[in-house]
């Protein structure tokens, strides 16, 4: 589990084609205090670590896990968005975020305001329902507040403003309109979405 908090931003070091993909990621993390077998979020995609050394770590990235997320994320020289999993104990400062990826989002639409970045998101009318003003919602692993949300036939736009912090301390702030991102809805929504299908059928 995580919080969409950045810690760090790797980069992919080289992609190793095997029955799954492998790839080696370049981390600032001191590599000793991180177990073999532990997960750590790699733009929102939660992977194991199977491999490490000092300033890296290697994962293996399963067919499923590269057809639910943008391809152009596993090639050598992507910069990822990493976050060490969640300990008991520490502060929870963005939201409660998985890992799991729920759909490809992309950007429509990125203006200034003020020191800040607005940034538009488009996304399969299936997320809907799942994203709503003021609610949270975990773009390439980042947690963010959604602004506004609006529907548009087959697809919704959201927009979320991106503060200097994060645009320096994520790859948010390089987004650029045509680019693909990773979108995970809040597992709060999921649940609430579900417990109103079974009120419905009640």
């Amino acid at each position: 589990m995580f919080t969409g908090i950045i810690t760090d931003v790797g980069q992919i070091d080289r992609i190793e084609a095997r029955g799954d993909l492998r790839a080696f990621i370049t981390t600032a993390y001191d590599m000793a205090s991180v177990d073999l077998g532990a997960s750590i979020a790699c733009s929102g995609v939660c992977l194991t670590v199977i491999n490490k050394g000092p300033g890296w770590f290697a994962v293996d990235v399963s067919g499923e896990t590269v057809s639910r997320t943008p391809a152009e994320q596993w090639t050598a020289g992507r910069r990822l968005n990493l976050e060490r999993a969640l300990k008991l104990g520490e502060e929870l400062g963005g939201h409660i975020v998985t890992g799991h990826v729920d759909g490809i989002g992309t950007v429509v639409g990125v203006c200034p305001e003020g020191d800040s970045r607005k940034i538009g998101i488009s996304v399969p009318s299936d997320l809907a329902p799942f994203i709503a003003p003021k609610g949270s919602v975990t773009v390439d692993g980042v947690s963010l507040t959604v602004n506004a949300v609006a529907d548009h036939g087959d697809t919704s736009h959201f927009s979320v403003n991106v503060i200097p912090h994060t645009q320096g301390a994520t790859t948010i702030g390089a987004l650029a309109v045509g680019d693909t991102v990773n979108i995970e809805i809040d597992v709060l929504a999921r649940y609430l979405k579900r417990m109103e299908h079974y009120r419905a059928k009640a």
